[in-house]
C-alpha cells in the first residue's frame, strides 16, 4: 500500500511540475521532476508525520523551481500532498518560500 501511495503522490508531483495541463498557458517547471518524485514524495504525501527530508530529496529541491511547481498545485492534487509539508520540506533544504508566496490554496506568511 506504501508504494501505491507514493507511486500516486509521485505521478501528481510530475504533472504538477511538468506539464501544462493542469495551468494552461504556462510552460514548464525547472527542476529533476523524477529525483522530487523519487526522493521527495514521501515527506509531502498525506497522512504522516512531519519528518525532515533526506539529503538527496533536498540536493533535487535545490535545483527545482518550487515557486512555479507551486503555481500549478490544484484542488485535486492537494488532496495526496500535505502543504504544510511541503513548506518545511523547501525550508529545512534551505530554500524556503517567500512571504506572500501561494502553494497551491496555502499563502506563505
Amino acid at each position: 500500500m506504501v508504494i501505491g501511495s507514493r507511486a500516486l503522490v509521485g505521478l501528481a508531483m510530475i504533472l504538477v511540475i511538468s506539464g501544462p495541463l493542469l495551468v494552461p498557458g504556462q510552460g514548464t517547471c525547472q527542476g529533476d521532476i523524477e529525483g522530487l518524485m523519487k526522493e521527495c514524495a514521501v515527506y509531502v504525501q498525506r497522512p504522516g508525520p512531519k519528518v525532515n527530508p533526506s539529503e538527496a530529496c533536498c540536493r533535487v529541491v535545490k535545483r527545482a523551481d518550487i515557486p512555479c511547481a507551486c503555481g500549478r498545485i490544484t484542488a485535486s492534487v492537494q488532496k495526496m500532498i500535505d502543504m504544510g509539508k511541503v513548506v518545511h520540506v523547501t525550508a529545512f533544504c534551505g530554500k524556503p518560500l517567500a512571504h506572500g508566496t501561494k502553494c497551491g490554496s496555502k499563502s506563505i506568511y
